[in-house]
């Protein structure tokens, strides 16, 4: 019976799931399972099943990342659960830091680095996600949620809890759930991975578009009715407003270099913004975005 078992979601990302198998199989995986749950990817994994032969895939027909980590904890036979995304590098040693930080806590949240995978000069949303993309400290130590990128649990607090819930923002959902039954939360440092910088604005919206869902699905079903959509509503001014506030962390930020990236990573940061905003006064008026 395995210790640990580290729960991988997947969905058309070959690429990238090879890169983050590699790194984590490099690593010592004795007494751990590794479980790939693909969401019914298009792309053949033939390659990577015969590369990683001690890695299980299995499917899940239910698409999103929640159905895929419930269907994972399903197969899953170890008492700590590790949770990891498919784009996600974890750094050397990452499954011993999992393990003491299972240890030693409930709940443990990890460190998130960003790297790109172009060259550069950096590009408007390289450059916006250089300095703003998973600010992991203010998440665990302010808001009270880790994303699930890099996530540890037992399988005791995780059966207390239930499962992940699809269709909202499923990471802070469930971490705020548990807090709410007594189940703490830390920031683990020595839990690392490494995340890609979404490469284009077309990748930045469509990541942007699919949170604002999540985040408002998550709001209306804590405040239901037209007293939470008109905080939703009022939400969505100081989003726009926000801009003069994070404008001057982009422009003076040490991660940028040059002028250029800080130009246009200022621009990327208006436009998502003022979409963001606009977005959030749809939604509190009834539209579907």
């Amino acid at each position: 019976m395995p210790a640990d078992s580290v729960i991988i979601p997947h969905y058309n990302d070959a690429r990238r799931l090879r890169r983050c198998l590699a790194a984590l199989m490099a690593g010592d995986t004795a007494g751990a399972e590794i479980l790939v749950v693909d969401n019914g990817s298009t792309e053949p994994l033939d390659a990577l099943k015969a590369e990683f032969a001690a890695v299980r895939f299995i499917d899940e027909p239910a698409p999103g990342a929640a159905a895929a980590r419930n269907r994972g904890v399903r197969e899953s036979r170890g008492g700590r659960l590790c949770f990891l995304d498919a784009d996600c590098v974890p750094a050397p040693g990452w499954l011993a830091a999992a393990r003491h930080a299972g240890e030693t806590s409930d709940i443990a949240g990890g460190a998130i680095e960003v790297f790109d995978e172009t060259p550069g000069p950096r590009s408007g949303a390289e450059a916006f996600e250089t300095v703003f993309a998973f600010n992991y400290r203010d998440y665990i130590e302010r808001k009270g949620f880790s994303v699930t990128a890099n996530l540890v649990t037992s399988r005791a607090v995780m059966e207390a809890v239930g499962p992940f819930t699809p269709g909202v923002s499923e990471d802070a959902e469930w971490c705020l759930r548990a807090r709410d039954m007594g189940y703490r939360l830390v920031l683990a440092e020595n839990l690392r991975v490494a995340h890609p910088t979404r490469a284009d604005w077309p990748a930045l919206e469509r990541k942007w578009r699919r949170i604002a869902r999540e985040m408002f699905a998550l709001h209306v079903a804590a405040r239901p009715g037209a007293a939470g959509r008109l905080i939703w509503f009022l939400r969505a001014l100081s989003m726009a407003a926000s801009i003069a506030v994070h404008l001057p962390k982009l422009l003076f930020s040490p991660k940028l270099n040059g002028a250029g990236e800080r130009l246009r990573g200022a621009g990327t940061l208006v436009r998502l913004r003022l979409l963001r905003s606009w977005w959030m006064l749809r939604q509190a008026l009834g539209a579907v975005i």
